[in-house]
């Protein structure tokens, strides 16, 4: 299973099957899993229970979302961003996720951007900001000890 949130999702959950893969996603109340791509594959979320936020970044970079219900399916195109978001601050969410792929891969985009070793002064201009801001983020997206 994986909780919402987890810094590598992948290493828990593939589990391939002829070429494609699933997940069992649990999101607690008011959890996200951030925004993020699978560069091989496609995803179909299947929601179980509660209620989830999600929303996808199309290639013009127009967000897309809606609200899913129990019993409602989503596809992610393969390569796009996308999140979900437990916006439900009592309830749980449940879902199975499905790739086309054995591999699909995860890319977060939080992590990819601030914790891959790009300059603090690049990503203070990059955003527009100042690099105590980026510092800030950064420290946030630490691993916990």
């Amino acid at each position: 299973m994986v909780i919402a949130g987890d810094p590598d999702i992948t290493s828990d959950f593939l589990v391939p099957a002829n070429s494609v893969s699933y997940a069992v996603l649990q999101y607690p109340a008011g959890t996200v899993n951030p925004p993020h791509t699978h560069p091989r594959a496609a995803e179909l979320l299947f929601l179980i229970e509660g209620t989830l936020q999600v929303g996808i970044i199309d290639t013009t970079n127009k967000l897309s979302n809606q609200t899913l219900q129990t019993g409602d399916l989503f596809v992610f195109p393969k390569g796009l961003v996308h999140f979900q978001y437990n916006a439900d601050g009592q309830k749980p969410a449940l879902a199975i996720s499905a790739f086309g792929s054995a591999n699909a891969g995860t890319g977060s985009v939080p992590n990819n951007v601030f914790t891959s070793g790009i300059e603090d002064n690049i990503l203070a201009k990059s955003f527009k900001t100042d690099v105590n801001t980026i510092q800030h983020i950064k420290a946030g997206l630490a691993p916990k000890p």
